[in-house]
């Protein structure tokens, strides 16, 4: 049985685990809310690569990867919708308002978040994000005409809106901008590669992957010797003021998760982890006197073996092997 996690994120996990290569180009169509059933799209691949804009509607809860123009009408009041956007890591994700037609003083609502937010928890953190959480939201009905494009930190971000009157509803266009830095990333897959740098920056910067993972560190520059230590009360990186956390919850925000390991000293050569949390980040800490970068791969744990591990009785599943 999938857990209360992966339950809420069914409609992400199955539009990431497709999201690959040219197939992450994915049309929704006949899906009810409860259970969105995506579908490869042969004619929206042909459209795009014939350098036409993207166009379709957008449901009461959605979810984009793509650039395009997208419109909500509502066909009956819709008071709790959503829509989430995803870039590759190396994207960041900026929302033009088109055209808006909502009632605000009717109670409708339009809000723009930079970054995710579920149930109360963020992706990134409030301690890995530059703004404070309430400089975070973009509102329409109080920014008006203002406040039109709106460019996210890091390469999610995602509208909250609650439309009464039928017919009423909103254009947006979504646009991609390269990062050069990239910081704060979800993953739209459950493998890949990664190369997280911070050039004399003091910040944090968090890497998720939202499935259980074996992970491989394959390059370390901390500037400081040899070391990896698994997380203990009396073992570990503190006082340290560049480091790596390898973290594991069953939520979305890093700073609510468990820290599973620290690696606060610079190292060549392999360290590979097995981590069966639903949700798994790499989070660099980093005190900007050095430029830091860590290099690691990731791949889902086999099924396999996480129902043996559950069948042993194992109660920290989280906890990673090494």
């Amino acid at each position: 049985m999938p857990s209360a996690f992966q339950f809420q994120y069914h409609f992400i996990l199955i539009f990431l685990a497709a999201s690959k290569g040219e197939t992450r180009y994915l049309e929704v169509k006949d899906a009810s809310e409860d259970e969105p059933f995506l579908l490869l799209s042969e004619d929206l691949k042909r459209e795009l690569s014939a350098g036409q804009i993207y166009r379709r509607s957008l449901r009461c809860i959605d979810m984009l990867s793509i650039e395009g123009q997208f419109t909500f009408t509502a066909d009956q009041p819709q008071l709790h919708c959503a829509t989430f956007f995803i870039g590759e890591p190396e994207e960041l994700i900026t929302i033009d308002y088109n055209f808006v037609n909502i009632d605000c003083q009717g109670g409708d609502l339009l809000k723009v978040f930079d970054g995710w937010i579920l149930k109360g928890e963020k992706f990134p953190s409030s301690l890995d994000h530059p703004l404070l959480t309430s400089q975070r939201y973009v509102d329409f009905c109080e920014s008006g005409d203002t406040q039109r494009s709106i460019r996210s930190s890091q390469n999610v971000a995602m509208i909250f809106f609650r439309i009464h009157q039928p017919g009423n509803g909103f254009t947006i266009t979504v646009k991609k901008n390269t990062n050069l830095f990239p910081c704060n990333v979800i993953s739209q897959t459950p493998s890949g590669r990664f190369t997280m740098v911070i050039p004399h920056q003091h910040r944090n910067c968090s890497f998720s992957i939202i499935y259980p993972v074996v992970i491989k560190i394959s390059d370390l520059i901390l500037g400081h010797l040899n070391g990896l230590f698994l997380k203990k009360p009396s073992v570990g990186c503190t006082g340290v003021g560049d480091f790596i956390e390898l973290l594991g919850g069953t939520g979305l925000d890093p700073s609510k998760m468990f820290p599973l390991a620290d690696l606060c000293h610079s190292f060549h050569g392999s360290a590979q982890m097995k981590i069966g949390c639903d949700n798994t980040v790499v989070r660099m800490v980093s005190s900007g006197k050095h430029i830091n970068r860590v290099t690691f791969e990731y791949h889902q744990l086999d099924l396999q073996e996480t129902e043996n591990r559950k069948e042993n009785s194992i109660e920290e599943f989280c906890f990673p092997s090494i």
